[in-house]
């Protein structure tokens, strides 16, 4: 058993270490050997790291990569794409460079309002609740003034405070659902400060006013909270083209093929077991640049999932349709991103992401990001509904197995050569390399 630790927090980064391999490594050097191994070598640049979060002791490092040839509103891009899953990277060039003679992706921001809430308790009158918000509410705004004042400035700022009874559901709960618009920063530090202001000046009004008795006058703040489900932070991308334009093979006819794509996209709509893979594929494609530009990819994901379920049954993120011969595949995501504050201007590899992408504002962040989530789909429905997912994916693989047993580069190159026309599996692949070095 791991003996209770002290004051760990406050040990050099090097104690930290000695800690951790004296405990858990019976003092191996090797682990020592490895966690050091990533350190870099800039002294600064090590320093930055050190302090994005606590009780760091190495780096973790993720392949940073490149897609290029988007098409998108008409302007070429290059994506950055932070990853380490094999055929990712591959799938979404690919997709792009389909789609590149075919019009490109078009891509619209609908709406950027976030969300925050004062979660509270009220024991009292809720009609005499509503009035005392409604007369509140200038004052909530105006409290938290030196707050918004900078994000006021640049364009943005508070957008509304409505109160929201939800004691159907929990006795004497309510809440302040309070709506923002954060322009070109993400916004969860601005917004979960303005709350927590609203929280405050929300007691302080309550004991002051006059139609509440005592007990009502006792609100009890629960808590103040940013919310990453926005379903009214939307952004919208699509590729269309006449269906002649699809792949036509002697397996599938063109429009045999748009069928087959429209009802596998149909399938993820209602099968919630195929949605979840499905769109886990999709996050596959924004996941990676939301990493590469330095954005929140756990809210990222939080708030897409939400919203596959925003109906009552968790569905698919994109759409597919037939209509007058024209086929169409579309997603609309909410995506609360930011190109200013947090990761963006200290990372030096995000702060390359976003020059690679010609420094663009959070709406065409959205619109780019949402892109790479549609271009993966459609890489994936497409292999799934020909060749099968697996015929790429484990030959992409086939790599990583054969590090796993420190192939030489003579070994990979006939390995390579050997499974362009062989199945991937990972005991072929022991097989194949126990026959060379025998």
């Amino acid at each position: 058993m791991t003996p209770l630790v002290s004051g760990f927090s406050k040990l050099s980064k090097t104690d930290k270490i000695k800690w951790l391999v004296e405990h858990h490594f019976n003092n191996d050097q090797n682990a020592i050997n490895v966690l050091t191994t990533y350190w870099n070598s800039d002294k600064k640049l090590q320093k930055l790291h050190d302090e994005f979060t606590e009780n760091t002791i190495s780096n973790y490092y993720l392949p940073f990569s490149i897609a290029p040839n988007f098409l998108i509103n008409g302007k070429r891009y290059t994506l950055p794409m932070t990853i380490e899953e094999s055929s990712v990277v591959a799938a979404a060039s690919k997709a792009a460079k389909f789609w590149q003679n075919r019009g490109g992706f078009k891509a619209e921001v609908l709406s950027t309002v976030k969300v925050g809430q004062v979660h509270f308790s009220f024991t009292g009158d809720q009609k005499k609740l509503q009035a005392f918000v409604a007369a509140s509410t200038a004052k909530l705004i105006s409290s938290a003034s030196h707050i918004t004042n900078n994000m006021e400035k640049r364009g943005g700022g508070i957008v509304a405070i409505e109160l929201r009874n939800k004691t159907d559901e929990l006795d004497n709960y309510y809440q302040l659902h309070c709506t923002f618009e954060t322009v070109d920063a993400m916004g969860a530090n601005f917004i979960n400060s303005c709350l927590e202001q609203f929280a405050k000046t929300l007691l302080v009004e309550a004991r002051e006013y006059t139609d509440f008795t005592d007990q009502e006058k006792d609100i009890d703040i629960i808590m103040s909270i940013l919310s990453n489900y926005v379903p009214d932070c939307l952004v919208k991308a699509s590729v269309s083209c006449n269906i002649s334009e699809l792949p036509n093979t002697p397996q599938l006819s063109s429009y045999e093929y748009a069928e087959k794509f429209v009802r596998a996209i149909r399938i993820a709509e209602i099968e919630p077991y195929r949605a979840a893979t499905h769109n886990k594929g999709i996050m596959n494609g924004i996941d990676a640049v939301v990493l590469a530009t330095g954005n929140d990819f756990r809210a990222i994901e939080a708030g897409a999932h939400a919203y596959a379920s925003r109906n009552g049954k968790y569905t698919s993120l994109t759409h597919a349709e037939i209509k007058n011969d024209i086929f169409t595949f579309s997603i609309k995501i909410p995506l609360a991103m930011g190109t200013v504050g947090g990761l963006t201007s200290l990372h030096p590899l995000v702060k390359l992401a976003l020059q690679i992408l010609e420094k663009p504002d959070a709406k065409k962040l959205m619109k780019i990001t949402a892109v790479a989530g549609l271009a993966q789909n459609f890489a994936a429905i497409n292999s799934l509904i020909t060749t099968g997912i697996q015929q790429g994916h484990m030959k992409m693989h086939l790599m990583n197995i054969l590090n796993q047993f420190d192939a030489t580069e003579i070994e990979k190159k006939h390995l390579v050569n050997y499974f362009k026309t062989n199945t991937v599996t990972h005991s072929e692949v022991v097989t194949q390399i126990e026959k060379l070095r025998s």
